[in-house]
């Protein structure tokens, strides 16, 4: 099947962003006109040998000269830090710029994008968290679609696509692997390493994601995510441990429709770049026979109350969403290094959110303002 698509990749050295090249080796009507990397160059090196996109963007500046010395045989420009990625995020020929950084700071490449008219493959769920109600409004503006690149939100994206109007949606049904340590109570919990987090049980995901999905942390940015994806805050989660459904939506008539598929992102990412098309896909059929028994459960919210606090984040609004991000980014940098304990990740989210008081309709300043309090709040 004949493909063309120009692309731009933020955070093309981690999971997402590999898997994304990986679908641009097979069809190779998808060009890559920007690549971006925080600084990994040696990984990206190789990408921009492969794919030669006019610009790429190291955001720690001292990486970013070594790759200019080390790509000055290319017409390749190499660009820098919060500057430089705007630049890639906006390059002129790319129609979609896939969001794959870690992190708040997708929001405001991902902002430059929307004001640029680039469609926005979104797999930076922070932008959402954080200023959903600043980056829908100008996607509205600017006729710039959001398809969403986590397997969650598409497996709703998808299961919407045969819905009329938005009054038949009774719910969104969310589901969560459970993480490696689904079924412990906190006292189980008081002695878990870095190491001990890090062994999701479906998904080959970076290390702040998967920490996130230990804690249940990464469902709760999911939770807040979809409420702006989809305009409903009615969303419920089910623990599903075989990461087969990878979510429902419930109708007004009690009928449920469910997108399936083997735990791997590369249909999620293929069906944003291709979508309304559909493309052919090797390798990664759902065999039944080998998933013949599918189990859904209630999270435990009071062990992992992340999720509870994500819940209450959701209902306050303003900054509290932020707060709650920003918490956790700081929180599960203290704990990979071996400073913080895991149930201190909880802890500082929680005071993190206590400590700020909300504004309701935040601006972007409002928002990285709150970013910055509540790292504060978690490193002293």
């Amino acid at each position: 099947m004949e493909f063309e698509h120009k692309i731009s990749v933020l955070g093309s050295t981690g999971s997402i962003g590999t898997q994304t090249l990986e679908i641009a080796r097979e069809y190779k009507g998808i060009s890559i006109e920007a690549l971006s990397a925080y600084s990994n160059i040696d990984l990206l090196e190789k990408q921009a040998r492969e794919f030669l996109p006019k610009l790429v963007c190291v955001v720690d500046e001292r990486k970013a000269k070594d790759l200019k010395i080390k790509l000055a045989d290319t017409d390749i420009k190499v660009v820098t830090g919060t500057q430089g990625l705007n630049e890639a995020a906006t390059v002129s020929d790319a129609k979609t710029v896939v969001t794959a950084v870690v992190g708040i700071s997708g929001l405001e490449p991902t902002i430059e994008a929307i004001k640029a008219k680039k469609n926005i493959a979104l797999a930076n769920k922070e932008t959402l968290v954080t200023g959903g109600h600043i980056v829908t409004r100008l996607a509205n503006e600017n006729g710039v679609k959001i398809l969403p690149v986590d397997s969650e939100h598409s497996a709703i994206f998808q299961s919407l696509q045969g819905c009329h109007n938005k009054s038949e949606v009774k719910r969104i049904l969310l589901t969560a692997s459970g993480g490696p340590f689904f079924g412990k109570k906190r006292d189980e919990l008081q002695n878990v390493i870095p190491e001990d987090a890090l062994k999701h049980p479906n998904w080959n995901m970076g290390a702040k994601v998967t920490i996130d999905s230990s804690t249940l942390v990464n469902k709760g940015l999911e939770v807040i995510e979809a409420k702006w994806l989809f305009g409903t805050d009615n969303i419920k989660v089910l623990v599903h441990r075989q990461s087969v459904v990878h979510s429902m939506v419930e109708f007004c008539d009690n009928a449920v429709i469910a997108q399936m598929g083997v735990p791997d992102m590369k249909l999620p990412i293929q069906y944003a770049l291709t979508y309304p098309e559909r493309l052919p896909m090797k390798n990664n059929e759902l065999d039944f026979i080998k998933y013949s028994s599918l189990t859904f459960e209630a999270p435990d919210m009071d062990t992992f109350y992340a999720l509870r606090l994500a819940f209450e984040a959701l209902r306050d609004g303003g900054i509290k969403p932020t707060l709650f991000n920003s918490a956790d980014e700081a929180a599960v940098d203290l704990f990979l290094k071996g400073k913080l304990s895991y149930l201190g990740i909880f802890e500082k989210i929680e005071q993190a959110m206590n400590a700020v008081n909300n504004i309701k309709n935040p601006t972007i300043s409002d928002i990285f303002e709150a970013d910055r309090l509540a790292r504060e709040t978690v490193y002293n």
